[in-house]
């Protein structure tokens, strides 16, 4: 390398060096002012989520004509899954509306903002505007958590077809929640794998509504659901205040080396005991709630709809011909993790049908200790022995708010031996 060439490359670090300390100024001077930036910037992940979903515009009346056509099929569903269930919803579903994928990005933002909160909260207590190398990662990590989360969320809003929003971790009373259809997906998949329009909405519209059940007819859920997040994501703060005042490092490492060595998913690596404990609650509350809205798609579909063997071959062949990249984007971004609850909660619901019928299944919505643990949820049979011990179900083992603390951790859908 000549000495001109050194003293080019020279000069351009100064530069560069020059440049970034300019920068880090100005950012600390924007930052003493308006204070640390969001962990998150929003605009951003709605910007990039959109701009992966371009639409056309809607024709006049597009939301009312979807609306009324999603509600009948909704009432449809109603006293066919409340007589599957044994349980009658307090009121019929409401807030039934189609949605655009835009709608949708935004509806899931707002729920997304209400769950990082409490990790928002820890951030602006704990960074400091007034230290440089904090705020220039600061600007790094909002720009990569950003981009990740605007991304995921683009890949989802082309494949989400229906969800049933019922908010977590707020303060408000139980209130009911929003059933919504993306139908610009559900035309999208429907054309696609040539099905009949109305039956492969009535499809879809079997298990979106059966989550209203599991949701409004059994309060619990919904309690018992926010208490786990609740406990989980205070674990979570304790541990990255550990972190940010220098005494957590050693141990998150050493965590990490241990679940890796024993074998454990990615994303448990650095989990603590308890937030795997929390963890596999979570799982198999979810593994339920999905399993049993696909029993409840298939159970009752087969004898509604003329055309449900097709429809259900189809979406299990559209299911199996994705690409290798995007097999990869789910397993890295942990999507391939719900996919699992869905087989593993359906799987084990059919298996109970199978061997005792529906009543004896329905009794997971009995109440916490009813529910099946991760372990239960591949045998069957060693739940069904469990809660058969427990005697018939009442009333009172649906437990009134605010939900025992204790639930989460010896009463629970507890099964002999330790979870994790």
């Amino acid at each position: 390398m000549s000495r001109n060439n050194r003293q080019m490359i020279g000069l351009g670090v100064v530069a560069g060096v020059a440049l970034g300390a300019a920068y880090a100024a100005n950012r600390q001077r924007k930052y003493s002012v308006g204070g640390v930036p969001p962990m998150l910037n929003w605009n951003r992940v709605r910007t990039l989520a959109q701009a992966m979903n371009p639409e056309p515009a809607l024709q006049s009346g597009w939301h009312e004509q979807w609306g009324a056509y999603y509600t009948a099929l909704v009432r449809r569903c109603e006293p066919l899954i409340a007589a599957e269930m044994g349980r009658e919803l307090p009121q019929p579903v409401q807030n039934i509306a189609a949605f655009t994928r835009a709608e949708w990005i935004d509806a899931n933002i707002a729920n997304f903002e209400q769950l990082f909160a409490p990790l928002e909260r820890l951030h602006q207590l704990t960074s400091s505007k007034d230290d440089i190398g904090t705020l220039l990662m600061t600007d790094v990590n909002r720009a990569v958590l950003s981009g990740e989360l605007g991304v995921l969320l683009g890949y989802l809003a082309r494949r989400v077809l229906g969800q049933y929003d019922l908010s977590l971790l707020g303060r408000e009373p139980l209130t009911v929640g929003r059933l919504y259809m993306v139908e610009p997906n559900i035309a999208a998949v429907q054309q696609e794998r040539g099905l009949d329009a109305d039956d492969f909405r009535l499809w879809i519209a079997l298990h979106e509504t059966t989550h209203a059940f599991q949701f409004e007819a059994y309060p619990w859920v919904r309690e018992y659901f926010n208490t786990i997040l609740e406990t989980y994501f205070n674990t979570i703060i304790n541990d990255l205040t550990a972190l940010r005042t220098g005494g957590g490092l050693g141990s998150i490492v050493g965590r990490a080396r241990a679940n890796f060595a024993a074998g454990e998913s990615w994303i448990e690596l650095v989990m603590t005991p308890e937030q795997r404990l929390l963890f596999g609650k979570l799982q198999a509350l979810m593994s339920v709630i999905e399993g049993y809205s696909n029993y409840i798609m298939n159970a009752v579909g087969v004898r509604l709809m003329p055309s449900f063997a097709m429809i259900k071959q189809r979406i299990e062949e559209r299911a199996g011909q994705r690409s290798p990249i995007e097999k990869l984007f789910i397993r890295l971004t942990g999507l391939a993790l719900k996919m699992e609850q869905y087989r593993a909660g359906e799987a084990f619901i059919n298996a109970v049908v199978a061997a005792r019928g529906v009543q004896v299944a329905n009794l997971v919505w009995a109440g916490p200790k009813y529910l099946p643990t991760m372990e239960e949820l591949r045998d069957a049979p060693a739940w069904i022995a469990r809660v058969d011990g427990l005697g018939p179900a009442r009333d009172s083992d649906q437990p009134t708010r605010p939900l025992d603390m204790a639930l989460l951790h010896d009463g629970a859908g507890a099964a002999p031996g330790p979870e994790v």
